[in-house]
C-alpha cells in the first residue's frame, strides 16, 4: 500500500541552506505548519547526525498550529568544491485521539501510516561584495548602538550629577556658615585670653594659659579640618561641572 501524502506544510520545502563561513554554529530554521484537526507527531533525521545539532527533533504539533525547528550546522573547513551530500527527513504520522506515550506511538505505526518529507543541505559562502557589505552594516549598527549607549549613559549621567551638584554645593554652604562661625569663635577667644593676660598676676597665668591654649589649640585643628574639607568638595564640584 502507498504511503500518505505528508501532511505537515515545510517551510523551506526543498533545500535547507546554510550561510558561512563556516568556522562558528550556522543555524538553519525549519518551519513545520499543521493545517489539519488533528495532532500530528514529528521526527527529524539526517544523514550526518554528527555535524548536526536539531532542536527540537521530535515532537508533537497540535492541529493549526506551527512549529520552528533550528537546525545547527556544526563548525567545520569549508571546501568550495566539495558539494554537500547531507540530507534531512521530516517523518510524521498523525496522533491518536487517546495518545499518551509518543514513543509507543511510533513503535506500533505501520509503515503505511507514516509520511515523510525530505530536504537535501546547501552550503553558501557570501562573496566578496557581500561580505565587505555585511562589514559596513555590522560597523554602522555597532557604531550606531554604541551612539544610543553612551546618550543614554551620557543623560542618565547628567540626572544624576546635578542632584549630587545641589547637594554638594548646600553641603559647601553649610561648610562655609560653620568655618565663618568658628573664626569668629577663635578670635573671640583670643581676644579674650588677651584680656585675661594682661589682668591676671604673674602667679595665675602658668596655671591659665595652658588650658587656654590646648582650648585654642583644639579650635584650631577644627579649623583646618574644616578647611581642608572644604577644598576636597571644592575640587569634586570642579570635576563634575567639566
Amino acid at each position: 500500500m502507498a504511503r500518505q501524502e505528508q501532511v505537515l506544510l515545510l517551510e523551506p520545502q526543498h533545500e535547507l541552506r546554510f550561510r558561512g563561513p563556516f568556522t562558528d554554529v550556522v543555524t538553519a530554521t525549519l518551519k513545520l505548519a499543521n493545517p489539519t484537526d488533528r495532532n500530528v507527531c514529528f521526527k527529524v533525521k539526517t544523514t550526518a547526525p554528527r555535524r548536526y545539532c536539531v532542536r527540537p527533533n521530535s515532537g508533537v504539533i497540535d492541529a493549526g498550529t506551527s512549529i520552528n525547528v533550528s537546525v545547527m550546522l556544526q563548525p567545520f573547513d569549508y571546501d568550495p568544491n566539495e558539494k554537500s551530500k547531507h540530507k534531512f527527513m521530516v517523518q510524521s504520522l498523525l496522533a491518536p485521539p487517546d495518545m499518551t506515550d509518543t514513543e509507543g506511538v511510533w513503535k506500533d505505526a505501520k509503515p503505511e501510516d507514516l509520511m515523510d518529507s525530505k530536504l537535501r543541505c546547501v552550503f553558501e559562502m557570501p562573496s566578496e561584495n557581500e561580505k565587505t557589505h555585511e562589514m559596513e552594516s555590522n560597523k554602522i549598527s555597532s557604531s550606531l548602538s554604541k551612539s544610543e549607549s553612551s546618550t543614554l549613559s551620557m543623560k542618565s549621567m547628567v540626572s544624576l550629577d546635578d542632584g549630587e551638584v545641589k547637594k554638594i554645593m548646600e553641603e559647601c554652604k553649610r561648610l562655609q556658615t560653620e568655618v565663618q562661625r568658628l573664626r569668629e569663635e577663635n578670635k573671640q577667644i583670643r581676644e579674650d585670653d588677651g584680656l585675661r593676660m594682661r589682668k591676671s598676676t604673674v602667679m595665675s597665668a602658668p596655671h591659665s594659659s595652658p588650658a587656654m591654649r590646648v582650648k585654642e589649640e583644639g579650635l584650631s585643628t577644627r579649623v583646618i579640618a574644616l578647611i581642608v574639607l572644604f577644598f576636597v568638595v571644592g575640587v569634586i564640584v570642579g570635576k563634575l561641572a567639566l
